[in-house]
């Protein structure tokens, strides 16, 4: 069986699952393989991780409601397409 080559789309659907841990491992191996050989996707977990620890860091005890952390993972999709399309 071919192994499936993680995409750029897909890492980013599953941003949320990867940062938290809640992927098998085979699909963190994958996401592992493709932030090796891309760099706008390194950039993209990077800032990501990076939002998450300065919130818990400054906003102590808050918490996102409803669906608005959903509709934050939606917004950085929106704009990393947004972005490649102008390449």
């Amino acid at each position: 069986m071919m192994a499936h080559l993680m995409q750029c789309e897909d890492l980013i659907r599953y941003l949320s699952a990867y940062i938290d841990h809640e992927i098998d491992d085979d699909l963190r191996q994958e996401a592992l393989e493709h932030l090796q050989t891309c760099r706008n996707c390194r950039v993209v977990l990077n800032t990501t991780e990076r939002t998450i620890w300065l919130y818990r860091l400054e906003g102590r005890g808050q918490t996102l409601g409803g669906n608005r952390s959903q509709h934050l993972y939606e917004q950085i999709a929106a704009a990393f397409h947004a972005r490649k399309g102008e390449g």
